[in-house]
C-alpha cells in the first residue's frame, strides 16, 4: 500500500471513530444528524479505496454513488423530523423525544 493510500485510511478511521463518538455522546437531534453525516462520509471514501485497491474502480465509484444518494435521503427526512419536534416540542434532546414512545 502506498504512503498516500495509508494516510486516507487512516482518514477513513479517524472520520469513522470521530462519528462515532459524536453519536454515542450528543443529545441533540441535529448533532446526531452531523454524526451519522460523518460516518457515512468515512464509509464512502471507505468504498471508493476499496475499488481502487481492487483494481475496480468504478465499482467502488459506483457503489459510492448509491450510499450518496441513500445518505442524501436519510439526512433530508431526518432534518425534516427535527424541525417538526422542534416547531412542536421546543426540544431537540433525545431524552425528551424518547418520551413520546406510545
Amino acid at each position: 500500500m502506498s504512503s498516500e493510500l495509508s494516510i486516507v485510511v487512516i482518514g477513513v478511521f479517524c472520520l469513522i471513530g470521530v462519528g462515532l463518538y459524536a453519536l454515542l455522546t450528543v443529545r441533540n437531534l441535529f448533532q446526531i444528524i452531523i454524526a451519522l453525516q460523518l460516518l457515512v462520509k468515512g464509509a464512502i471514501i471507505a468504498l471508493v479505496v476499496a475499488g481502487k485497491m481492487s483494481g475496480q474502480i468504478m465499482l467502488g465509484q459506483s457503489l459510492a454513488m448509491t450510499v450518496i444518494v441513500a445518505d442524501t435521503i436519510v439526512a433530508v427526512i431526518g432534518l425534516a423530523l427535527a424541525v417538526q419536534a422542534k416547531r412542536y416540542l421546543g426540544t431537540l434532546d433525545i431524552k425528551v423525544l424518547s418520551s413520546l414512545k406510545g
